[in-house]
């Protein structure tokens, strides 16, 4: 159990990493969509050096915005993942479970982008002004903005199908391994 209870910043750790990684990668894609939601909005709103190139500054929104639901993500599944049998299997099996909570997010901002390049067209994003700034593609803007928003529950999305996945690895870690002769 000792052991364990080391993993567990290190696990928080990784989250944390891998939360601020997707959020990187999300908004490269965000801004192939909508570089102006980046330009007239995150950027004042994160205080983004403007003599950075904007797909870094896009990164480090993305990182500010994301890294902390790694933190959320492992106050409830770190503890969780206690069921795990041996130490091996809990650190390896959480890992896995990282996984399926960023491939559910992924999923969810897979969805929501297309869902926005369906649903938000010029009379439902209407005309927008941010910070004295304004909008010149309110459409691309409404559509980023939307699928940030759905990201998050991407996110909570993640922690239900990472706690069911560990309940497989909970399961997985206390099968007998059967030996196949040859």
């Amino acid at each position: 159990m000792l052991t364990r209870l080391l993993l567990i910043p290190v696990l928080i750790v990784i989250a944390c990493c891998a939360a601020g990684a997707y959020g990187m990668l999300h908004n490269q894609v965000s801004y192939s969509v909508s570089p102006e939601y980046f330009t007239q909005f995150k950027f004042i709103q994160f205080e983004i050096d403007p003599t950075l190139p904007n797909r870094l500054g896009a990164a480090i929104v993305g990182w500010h915005g994301a890294w902390w639901m790694g933190m959320v993500i492992s106050y409830l599944l770190i503890p969780l993942g206690l069921i795990i049998r041996g130490d091996a299997n809990y650190f390896w099996g959480m890992l896995r479970v990282f996984c399926v909570v960023a491939f559910t997010a992924i999923a969810f901002g897979l969805v929501a982008l297309c869902y926005a390049f369906v649903a938000v067209d010029a009379t439902i994003a209407g005309e927008i002004v941010i910070y004295g700034n304004q909008v010149k593609d309110d459409v691309g803007f409404e559509r980023v903005g939307f699928v940030h928003d759905l990201g998050y529950i991407g996110g909570y999305a993640g922690m239900a199908t990472g706690a069911l996945a560990i309940i497989w690895e909970r399961r997985r870690s206390i099968e007998p391994i059967v030996e196949s002769r040859a």
